[in-house]
């Protein structure tokens, strides 16, 4: 273990106190407590996630793997057996279904993670590098005198206070802190009706690729995962139906798409549990840091699901906000302008992305749902 270069933290308070133990909170407690920093993760996630707690966010991409292997997790990870993701297929800017495959890839295939194993091997490992985990909620947030103050909620219902020089904000979209220190810019109103079918998987269901279908009022996805089957319908929040939020309406929806309808017909609806809401729409927090706190993944960048890239942003930015907080702990005062300019430089690459992939779909141009990405001013 590295030797702390920063004074040694006073008895009860911790150098850092990271909120938020997914992947973006786990990897900056990872990488604080392998600089030797006294760190605290605090995560109200119970382990083990289950089926029923089932979230979308599932992909990880080829790329993640230079990252992992970087991380000295590589090892670790390819021998907990996630299902391989070798490609795509997508009916986008065509009816017909066309595929990208990751053969060629330098990196070899993707993943579809179980996100709670997932994110609890992300967690083992911080500990196993010396941060201490606490199972408790972040329920409020201030400084005082240069002091970081978090107020959370253990899972017996008790609160109490926790102080640290350093805040590391990886609360995922809520962005618990930084919401109050920073301006957070909303790209647009994309929202998700997701649900998972065939909890436990189905043995007939070998396709691994992922299937993206671009419909009218928004597009479709869905991907085979260690649990099952996730199906997800995207679409604007003013222009979802409210009946995408039954199961009825759910399956009606999906029966009226072409390429998803035919991926799910193994699949028994009745016993799939009902579809949920969650935010979807590409999110930027600016600053992303300030004096005595930083924001990671989902809370300082969010993604559309379009892009693939959420869970590997959250690494990556997991892993430079804890190398900034360490630089800062030792005297840096340019580390957080660095880990700026590093967003600046994702946001950049994003937003072009996005772009252009939202170009190549041109079949519904007076749709409102297409006319908002492409550029139509009516």
């Amino acid at each position: 273990m590295t030797a702390r270069t920063g004074p040694v933290p006073r008895a009860g308070r911790f150098e850092a106190v990271v909120a938020g133990g997914g992947p973006a909170g786990a990897v900056a407690a990872l990488v604080l407590a392998r600089a030797g920093r006294h760190v605290l993760l605090v995560d109200g996630d119970p382990p083990g996630a289950s089926s029923a707690a089932f979230t979308i966010g599932e992909t990880l991409p080829p790329a993640a793997r230079p990252l992992l292997h970087d991380l000295g997790l590589w090892g670790a990870f390819a021998a907990d057996a996630h299902l391989s993701c070798p490609g795509t297929y997508a009916s986008w800017g065509s009816a017909q279904l066309h595929g990208h495959s990751h053969l060629f890839d330098p990196h070899g295939h993707g993943w579809h993670l179980d996100r709670g194993r997932f994110d609890a091997f992300l967690r083992e490992a911080a500990v196993a590098a010396g941060a201490l985990l606490r199972r408790a909620v972040v329920i409020g947030h201030r400084s005082a005198a240069g002091e970081q103050r978090l107020l959370v909620r253990e899972r017996g219902g008790a609160v109490g206070e926790v102080r640290s020089d350093w805040v590391v904000d990886a609360t995922g979209r809520r962005a618990l802190i930084g919401r109050r220190l920073a301006l957070r810019r909303r790209q647009d109103r994309l929202v998700a009706a997701f649900t998972l079918l065939g909890a436990g998987g189905d043995a007939e269901d070998a396709e691994l690729r992922t299937l993206v279908e671009a419909v009218p009022e928004g597009w479709w996805y869905t991907a085979r995962v260690p649990a099952g089957r996730v199906v997800a319908h995207l679409s604007d929040v003013d222009l979802a139906t409210a009946r995408l939020g039954t199961a009825d309406g759910f399956r009606y929806a999906a029966e009226r798409t072409r390429h998803v309808r035919d991926r799910l017909s193994g699949y028994d609806p009745a016993g799939s549990p009902a579809p949920r809401w969650t935010a979807a729409h590409g999110l930027r927090l600016s600053p992303p840091a300030g004096p005595g706190w930083i924001a990671a993944g989902d809370a300082a960048i969010a993604f559309d699901p379009l892009s693939s890239q959420g869970i590997l942003t959250a690494l990556h930015t997991g892993a430079r906000a804890g190398g900034a907080v360490d630089r800062c702990l030792a005297g840096d005062t340019g580390a957080l302008a660095s880990y700026a300019a590093f967003l600046d430089g994702v946001a950049d690459a994003y937003h072009q992305h996005h772009a252009r992939a939202y170009a190549e779909e041109r079949r519904w141009p007076d749709h409102p749902f297409w006319r908002r990405r492409n550029g139509s001013p009516h």
